[in-house]
């Protein structure tokens, strides 16, 4: 599967309702090496109600500049979920259709560790 084939596809629930457009995908780089890094895996989709569009970048929680694009990206993805990979039942050409019992999970990645320290505490 390429890449492009997911973006901006339409998904779907399992009852065909509309949920909205592929705009980014989550990998894991938890697969056997590859060279020096573990070969990436893909974890998820993140889906946008309303746009098609990217994040930019702008769904690490740190970043918060420049403040008007910040807000303004924001604002335009609201509303935008992860779906774990495992929760899609099927992909078809320009469609993306969601398993039964699906679940939503927040988009927010954390910002580097330098920014957000509570995050990466030991326990």
């Amino acid at each position: 599967m390429i890449l492009g084939d997911l973006l901006d596809a339409p998904v779907r629930g399992p009852a065909d309702d509309p949920l909205g457009y592929v705009v980014d995908v989550r990998l894991v780089l938890d697969g056997p090496l590859d060279g020096t890094l573990a070969a990436p895996r893909l974890h998820g989709l993140l889906v946008s109600p309303r746009t098609g569009t990217s994040f930019l970048g702008y769904e690490r929680t740190g970043v918060r500049s420049p403040a008007l694009v910040a807000r303004w990206l924001r604002w335009r993805h609201r509303g935008t979920f992860l779906v774990r990979w495992s929760d899609v039942e099927a992909v078809a050409p320009g469609a993306v259709r969601l398993r039964e019992g699906y679940r939503r999970f927040s988009p927010d990645l954390p910002g580097r560790p330098s920014q957000r320290p509570d995050l990466h505490r030991a326990t």
